[in-house]
């Protein structure tokens, strides 16, 4: 029997996916739980729309990101922090006072795509870090750890 997925289900595909599956399981999970619905002709026109409008925001999106991401790249911010006399600051400078920095310059960006490697900083300085901001697009910032 074939269905459309309403969501992503593990080990099976992803949402607006229209696979083929034992009658049983279809009538007796999927369905009732809301994971899917059946693959008749009208849900299959239905879903081929959803997917069209789907791409197109998708490109859209896209190419915002590399818009912004041109914007971005070679951009310098300043993060001031409480530093002691030779020149390590007290605490460290994580991703949620870049993605602060960022937002009073005017780009708002989710702290969660933020990468900043794999040391911590602890010293003033200056250092890069990359922001994911699409899927394959990434910008490279520069930040500035200044002492307050």
């Amino acid at each position: 029997m074939d269905v459309i997925l309403k969501q992503d289900v593990e080990r099976l595909g992803a949402k607006n996916d229209i696979v083929t599956v034992k009658t049983g399981y279809a009538r007796n999970y999927l369905i009732p739980k809301g994971f899917a619905v059946a693959a008749t002709e009208s849900a299959r026109k239905v879903v081929a729309e959803t997917i069209r409008q789907q791409s197109h925001k998708a490109e859209k999106a896209l190419e915002d990101a590399k818009a912004l991401a041109e914007k971005m790249n070679g951009l310098t911010v300043k993060i001031g922090a409480k530093a002691g006399e030779s020149g390590k600051i007290f605490g460290s400078v994580n991703n949620i006072q870049l993605a602060e920095a960022l937002a009073a310059a005017g780009y708002v960006v989710d702290r969660k795509n933020i990468d900043l490697g794999s040391d911590a900083i602890r010293d003033l300085g200056s250092y890069s870090a990359k922001v994911q901001l699409h899927k394959g697009v990434t910008a490279e910032v520069n930040f500035e750890v200044v002492a307050e």
